[in-house]
């Protein structure tokens, strides 16, 4: 079974409800179908039940299996309002009810992360149509991170055509999304939630390449300190994790390579998650492997938030949409 085939197996068992907030987009009504129809997981729309109706209708989708609640007329609202106002308080920004009933009743996915916050929804997809900037403040502001995180991050899943590469062909990118310059303790951060994401996806033990331009002090430079930095505070907090770096794109994971230039090395030529040294990189990185290397582009998704809530390119399909549903239903394990 390959890797996506898997997730949604593994989602229809789960059961989950998410929220797709966005139904203005034409694209997430149709993954609302489709992840209703597979029974991925249950999903709640957003918006006014005649408009996302009628716009449904329009495009001939079938949104007959999803709920869609309606910000304006929820009971809840107002409880979601008043709760995110006292968040806000916590962020050392304050904000009058009004204001906050207004954000919650009009701006959509901050109304689903606050149903994600209060146990009203396990996981939300947002991005389609929203920056991720929009959605990573909706969910930092509604949900906050996980205990022990101090750094919200993201990683893609790359899918390969060759499958000698990664674990049969699906190799984990981070951060390429989020974090634009990490310094040593946040690419620690973002090196352990990545490992976590890659367990509770795959099942399987991570081999993680900490990426540079050098390869075991072939280089000098800052970046290549930052990175040793960062593998070394990994293995302080983690020792039974196989981590190496700072490494090479090409010793990480091709054998022979690895070999050459990291004999000692568990890791090299053997990789399966990636670790980029900043977000140039990361975000280079990733559209390079999808657009000259043919490889499909899960995500990104998002990590070390409380509660899993996740974001979308603005150039997503429909099945990208529907695989992060799946793959957010598996993030409340």
């Amino acid at each position: 079974m390959d890797f996506l085939s898997d997730i949604w197996s593994k989602a229809k068992k789960l059961d989950r409800t998410i929220v797709l907030p966005e139904t203005d987009d034409h694209r997430v009504l149709k993954a609302a179908e489709l992840a209703s129809k597979s029974k991925i997981a249950k999903v709640v729309l957003i918006g006014n039940k005649e408009d996302v109706t009628k716009a449904a209708v329009s495009e001939e989708i079938d949104i007959s299996r999803t709920e869609i609640i309606d910000p304006s007329s929820c009971a809840k609202t107002d409880r979601y309002a008043e709760i995110y106002m006292n968040k806000m308080k916590e962020h050392k920004h304050e904000i009058a009810f009004n204001e906050a009933r207004s954000l919650i009743t009009n701006d959509f996915p901050y109304f689903g992360a606050m149903m994600v916050a209060e146990g009203d929804a396990d996981g939300m997809v947002s991005g389609a149509s929203h920056s991720t900037g929009h959605t990573i403040k909706a969910a930092i502001y509604s949900c906050g991170l996980k205990e022990g995180v101090s750094t919200l991050s993201s990683f893609f899943v790359m899918l390969l055509p060759n499958k000698q590469f990664g674990l049969n062909g699906v190799l984990f990118f981070a951060d390429c999304a989020v974090v634009p310059d990490p310094d040593a303790p946040k690419l620690k951060d973002i090196a352990l939630s990545t490992a976590n994401s890659f367990k509770q996806l795959t099942g399987k033990n991570p081999r993680i390449a900490m990426l540079s331009f050098s390869t075991k002090g072939s280089g000098r430079a800052a970046s290549v300190e930052k990175v040793e930095k960062a593998t070394a505070m990994v293995l302080e907090q983690d020792p039974e994790l196989t981590i190496d770096g700072e490494m090479q794109f090409d010793a990480a994971l091709v054998q022979s390579i690895g070999k050459r230039k990291a004999p000692e090395s568990k890791v090299a030529g053997r990789a399966n998650v990636l670790i980029f040294p900043n977000l140039d990189a990361g975000n280079i990185g990733y559209k390079i492997a999808e657009r000259l290397g043919g490889a499909t582009a899960v995500g990104p998704i998002f990590q070390g938030c409380a509660k899993p809530i996740n974001d979308l390119s603005r150039g997503c399909s429909v099945d990208d949409i529907v695989n992060v549903t799946a793959i957010t239903a598996l993030q409340t394990l």
